[in-house]
């Protein structure tokens, strides 16, 4: 349990030395980056399957007061590690040629590197209070990205996102100043101990500031449009980063953990989330058919993925839950892979407008071969792994007799697959245009992490095996749904 502790150090350090060695030697940037994201990647993929409690030193419970702060890893955590390892390797992988084209790489590293100590420390932590200061951290650094640079469009989008960030972390706070006087304790597992099983009123008034606030740290209905003018404007690896690994660990892990393991869910809640995912789902598939700004319509399909995931924690059986994480880890790759395609096509042709890019198979054939993949799967078409996520949330509805959900699921399904289908025909079956007539493959290292990335894609297909399912999702579904009884098990390891 002592390597848990290095989810946070690493990437702290690893910023704090970027800012002092890019002074002498500004490549070291690169290479501390990489290596940090790295180490967190190789670090999580160790840990798999492990489980245990890291007290805070000086923090741990005293005198029998179950009352402390402490990383608490388990299946659901070290799968998210894993997932926000991964993503910020490839991301940092890929930045190395395409951001000295913008502003200060060592700027741009530090702040990446915090965002991530963040999101790590969002995932591990078992107190809420811990978990506030966690977010806030991701937050502020995320605000501070989408801002890089020395655009108009980027400082007003990092301005609204920063207002709408505030207003979510003010429902947080004023959740966990209820939940405290409620329970007298922030630790999630003694919180859940004396909720117990009888929710009264104001304990419902809690969890509803809680998805209030969460919903706008994860841009799911109505809580979406901060994403959309965030990755329009922000450089294409914070919007990968953004959709990749923040919306999803800070809003959807945060609030599932929060939720089933503090408080303890409820039937008002699995209808509210199920309402919010379905609106959520079918909103943004309808916007991203209609938008012809690459970044602004992968946002929006970005609130109908999260939707999905909402809809099946609303679920809330196993099997649901257990869809939802397999969901998680496959958006994570995919729409990943497909911001930093449209930033790889924006940095060779200077437009991500669909009317006015065509042919770029045959201009930039890696970008154009690894797009489509990146489509395939997120469009749900077999045997790629965004099919099988799908594809177990919707079982999982029709398992738990919720046939109405299921059917609205597959009609958003299915505006997906219109909407990226338009998308791959303008970009690389349509006849080049005049903005695409000089355009040329990007940087080796960008090629080599969409690469990377679009591999992942079709190996995410295996997904649906049993052995992956017994052996990581269904653990780390099981855990998030056993609701509040995790408790005991968190303070009795």
């Amino acid at each position: 349990m002592q390597l848990v502790p290095m989810f946070l150090v690493v990437p702290m350090a690893a910023a704090i030395l970027i800012i002092l060695a890019a002074r002498k030697v500004p490549r070291l940037a690169d290479a501390l980056a990489n290596l940090a994201t790295l180490a967190l990647l190789v670090m999580a993929v160790s840990l798999m399957g492990k489980d245990g409690v890291y007290w805070v030193k000086g923090l741990a419970p005293r005198g029998g007061t179950p009352i402390g702060v402490n990383l608490v890893l388990d299946k659901s955590s070290i799968l998210m590690l894993a997932t926000v390892g991964l993503i910020a390797f490839m991301v940092t992988l890929y930045s190395i040629q395409y951001i000295g084209r913008r502003a200060s790489k060592a700027h741009f590293y530090s702040l990446f590197l915090v965002m991530i100590a963040g999101v790590n420390g969002v995932a591990l932590t078992g107190d809420l209070l811990s978990l506030y200061v966690f977010i806030e951290m991701a937050s502020l650094a995320s605000y501070a990205l989408v801002a890089f640079g020395d655009r108009q469009a980027e400082l007003e989008a990092s301005f609204r996102y920063l207002i709408v960030g505030s207003v979510g972390s003010l429902f947080v706070l004023v959740a966990l100043a209820i939940t405290y006087s409620l329970a007298g304790s922030l630790n999630m597992a003694q919180v859940a101990m004396t909720f117990g099983t009888s929710l009264k009123p104001i304990h419902l008034v809690a969890a509803g500031l809680f998805v209030a606030g969460f919903g706008l740290k994860s841009a799911f209905f109505p809580f979406h449009m901060w994403l959309v003018d965030a990755s329009r404007a922000a450089s294409a690896p914070v919007a990968a980063a953004l959709s990749g690994v923040v919306i999803e660990v800070v809003g959807i892990f945060a609030m599932a953990r929060v939720l089933f393991n503090a408080i303890g869910m409820t039937g008002s809640l699995h209808t509210l989330l199920m309402i919010l995912g379905t609106i959520s789902i079918l909103v943004g598939a309808l916007m991203a058919l209609r938008e012809d700004d690459i970044k602004r319509a992968l946002a929006y399909n970005s609130v109908s993925e999260v939707g999905f995931i909402v809809l099946a924690l609303g679920i809330g059986t196993r099997p649901a839950i257990a869809a939802a994480l397999v969901y998680i880890v496959t958006h994570a790759i995919y729409k990943t892979l497909l911001f930093l395609n449209a930033g790889a096509m924006e940095y060779a042709t200077g437009s991500r407008d669909l009317t006015k890019l065509g042919g770029l198979k045959h201009r930039m054939p890696v970008t154009g071969a690894t797009s489509v993949i990146g489509a395939l799967s997120v469009s749900a078409i077999p045997p790629f792994g965004g099919f099988w996520a799908r594809f177990f949330i919707i079982v999982a509805a029709v398992q738990a007799e919720r046939y109405g959900y299921a059917a609205w699921a597959v009609a958003g399904s299915i505006l997906t697959l219109a909407s990226f289908a338009r998308f791959q025909k303008r970009v690389c079956h349509d006849p080049v245009g005049e903005t695409c007539a000089a355009a040329k493959e990007v940087p080796v290292l960008m090629q080599v992490s969409m690469i990377g990335l679009a591999v992942l894609c079709i190996a995410a297909g295996l997904l649906w095996l049993p052995q992956v399912q017994d052996g990581f999702f269904m653990p780390a579904a099981k855990i998030i749904q056993e609701g509040i009884t995790y408790g005991s098990g968190i303070l009795g390891m």
